[in-house]
């Protein structure tokens, strides 16, 4: 029943990472003009690289529901760290007069990480209906990650 959805999404991740590696090399020397922007971009990659590991330890067959569980709540405390320390330099690099815009990026990175963590408790606690808490993260960052990759090729070029 989530096979064909793991499928799908591990697909999609792999094609908005690889949209987020072509907009940083076509646009190196401008990303590392603004201190904020190789953070921002190393965010994106983050989270269209979660949503791919996780997709894809989840197609392994025969895995225990437990394990599962584990896996996902290790990957979502590591990546809710990473992308946590990431926006909080990137709010210090920010100018006073885009703070607020980047707390609205904030909000967004937080809806895209915490249902990671939320799956793996639900899955350890519930079994397998955790992977719905899955669906709204995946969401968020695939969102989340194509706003960024908007910045890096098309935002900086203004």
């Amino acid at each position: 029943m989530w096979n064909e959805f793991f499928v799908a999404v591990a697909g999609a991740a792999a094609a908005l990472t690889g949209l987020i590696f072509v907009g940083v090399s076509i646009n190196l020397t401008r990303i590392l003009a603004f201190s904020r922007l190789p953070d921002r971009a190393f965010q994106a990659i983050v989270l269209m690289l979660s949503s791919l590991v996780i997709s894809v330890l989840c197609l392994v067959p025969g895995q225990p529901v437990q394990l599962v569980g584990a896996e996902l709540l290790l990957i979502g405390v590591v990546v809710w760290t990473t992308t946590f320390r990431l926006d909080l330099r990137i709010l210090g690099n920010t100018g006073a007069q885009y703070k607020r815009e980047f707390i609205w990026q904030m909000l967004l990175t937080e809806l895209a990480v915490l249902p990671y963590v939320i799956a793996g408790i639900t899955v350890l606690t519930q079994g397998v209906v955790g992977f719905y808490w899955l669906v709204p993260a995946i969401i968020f960052s695939f969102v989340k990650a194509v706003f960024d990759a908007w910045v890096l090729l098309v935002e900086i070029n203004r």
